[in-house]
C-alpha cells in the first residue's frame, strides 16, 4: 500500500512539476516501519500508531528523505517539531469494505460468525450493531487477509475502501460499508505529505498538489483525536463532510472495545471554523466518558 502511495505522489510532483520526470529525478526510498513488520498483534498491543511513522520521521530528520507519505489515519496526533504535514491529496473514499463468504453486509451476516480485523474501532462497531458475533484479530496486507478469508479462518473481513481503490482491487469487496454502519477512521483515505518544517524548497514543490478541501475535513477530524488525547488504543470513529457552500458537517463515536458502550455526537459550521468544530466535539464526547473509559 505504501508503494502505491509512493507512486501516486510521484505522479503528481511530475505533473505539476515536468522537470522531475528526467531520471533520477525522483528517488523512492522504502522504509520498512515497525508498524509493517510486527504482524502477530494489534498495534494498539504493539505500541500504538507511531509505530508506522517513527522511522519515517527519523530519515526526515536526518535528511535522509526529503519527503515522506503517510496513511493520515496512521499518524499519531502529535508530530516532532521539526516536521509538519504540509501537503494532503485529495481524500478517497474513506469508507470501509467489507469481505464476507456469507452475507451481503454486516446486519446479513449468520449469527455466530467470525470477522477477523485487527482494528479496535472496526471491532468496537461490529460487535455494537452485531454483538452475537465474534471478533477475532487479523492483520497482514490484502492479499493475505484476503486468502485467510477464503481458507475459512475467518467469515468476513473489514479493510479500507480507499487503499482498495488505489490497488485496483476495490472491485473484490462484498459491498461497502456506510458511515452509519461503520464510521471511519480519523482521516481515512486520506494522504498526507510529510517534510521538514524548515525544508521551503519541498514545500514550494508541494504546493501545487495540495487539496484544501481534504484538508478542512482532516483538520476537524484531527482536532478532534486531539481534544479526546485518541490513540489506536481507543475505538475512534469520525467523519467530516462537505455540504453546501462553506458547510461541514462532523460525525464522530467513541466507543468500547467491546461495542458495549458507545458515545456519539455532531457538529455542523463553516469549514473555517474546522479546528474548532473538531476540538468541541471532541470535548463534549470527553466530558460524557466514564472515569474507567481510557482504561477498559
Amino acid at each position: 500500500m505504501a508503494l502505491a502511495q509512493a507512486e501516486e505522489t510521484s505522479a503528481r510532483l511530475i505533473a505539476a512539476h515536468p522537470a522531475l520526470a528526467a531520471p533520477g529525478a525522483i528517488e523512492r526510498v522504502v522504509i520498512k516501519t515497525t508498524g509493517d513488520r510486527i504482524l502477530d498483534r494489534t498495534l494498539a498491543e504493539a505500541g500504538g500508531k507511531g509505530l508506522f511513522t517513527k522511522e519515517l520521521d527519523d530519515a526526515l530528520i536526518a535528511g535522509t528523505i526529503d519527503l515522506a507519505v503517510h496513511s493520515m489515519k496512521d499518524v499519531p496526533t502529535w508530530l516532532p517539531d521539526a516536521i509538519e504535514i504540509p501537503c494532503l491529496l485529495p481524500r478517497e473514499d474513506p469508507r470501509d469494505a467489507w469481505f464476507a463468504a456469507r452475507g451481503h453486509s454486516l446486519d446479513d451476516l449468520p449469527a455466530g460468525s467470525v470477522v477477523g480485523t485487527a482494528s479496535l474501532r472496526r471491532q468496537a462497531q461490529v460487535l455494537a450493531r452485531r454483538p452475537d458475533l465474534a471478533v477475532v484479530p487479523l492483520r497482514g496486507n490484502v492479499g493475505t487477509r484476503l486468502a485467510k478469508l477464503a481458507a475459512g479462518a475467518v467469515d468476513a473481513t473489514l479493510l479500507a475502501c480507499a487503499g482498495l481503490r488505489r490497488l485496483g482491487e476495490a472491485g473484490r469487496a462484498t459491498a461497502l460499508l456506510e458511515p452509519d454502519v461503520m464510521l471511519p477512521a480519523v482521516a481515512q483515505g486520506a494522504i498526507g505529505i510529510a517534510a521538514r518544517r524548515d525544508d521551503a524548497a519541498v514545500h514550494a514543490l508541494l504546493a501545487p498538489l495540495h487539496c484544501p478541501a481534504t484538508a478542512v475535513r482532516v483538520v476537524a477530524e484531527r482536532a478532534l483525536l486531539a481534544a479526546l488525547d485518541g490513540s489506536c488504543r481507543t475505538p475512534i470513529a469520525a467523519l467530516a463532510m462537505l455540504g453546501a457552500g462553506d458547510q461541514m458537517v462532523l460525525e464522530a463515536l467513541v466507543l468500547r472495545p467491546d461495542g458495549q458502550q458507545s458515545f456519539r455526537t455532531s457538529r455542523s459550521g463553516g469549514t473555517g471554523e474546522a479546528a474548532l468544530m473538531g476540538d468541541d466535539a471532541g470535548r463534549a464526547l470527553k466530558a460524557r466518558l466514564p472515569a474507567d473509559f481510557f482504561a477498559s
